[in-house]
């Protein structure tokens, strides 16, 4: 009984939904799933309507009527929830993963790499000075290791970054 309904006002709903859902600014789509919904809740309290096609565009103009009403009662928001640009939980877990994963990575360095490269990291922002007094090494080698530490960082991250990528 209910597949041979369903059958029946298939080609109606769709038509009455397409007719009236623009006028209503909604998706046709949305409107058929609701009157569907509400013809699912009617089958298990009273059963089939007597005159199904009657009941349907009825049903139809009574969802585009509460569809408009939520319309004109609905306030936007001032700024949408997507255009927050602090980071978010899983932002924040990403970035402190991959901090960690990198000072990891910068402690497996060979010599003097590690010093150089936390101080290159460090948030006090050293000058080439500072680091090249801290390190106890010139500030004009100071580019040359540089280049070197962050090539053996490279090749370091570059198996970790692969593999992850594959994964994923």
């Amino acid at each position: 009984m209910t597949n041979d309904l369903v059958a029946v006002l298939r080609p109606l709903l769709t038509a009455e939904a397409s007719a009236e859902a623009y006028a209503a600014g909604s998706e046709p789509g949305d409107l058929e799933q609701a009157v569907w919904l509400r013809l699912l809740e009617r089958l298990e309290r009273e059963g089939p309507p007597p005159d199904p096609e009657s009941w349907l565009r009825k049903a139809v103009r009574a969802e585009v009527r509460r569809s408009r009403r939520t319309t004109r009662l609905e306030r936007p928001y001032g700024t949408e929830p997507a255009d927050d640009t602090r980071p978010g939980p899983e932002q924040l877990v990403l970035t402190a993963a991959r901090h960690r994963a990198l000072r990891e990575a910068v402690r497996r360095l060979p010599g003097r790499c590690p010093r150089l490269i936390e101080a290159l990291l460090s948030p006090k922002d050293l000058t080439y000075r500072e680091i090249a007094g801290e390190l106890g090494i010139s500030q004009g080698s100071l580019g040359p290791e540089r280049s070197r530490c962050l090539g053996c960082l490279r090749r370091l991250l570059t198996p970790e970054v692969a593999a992850r990528e594959a994964r994923g």
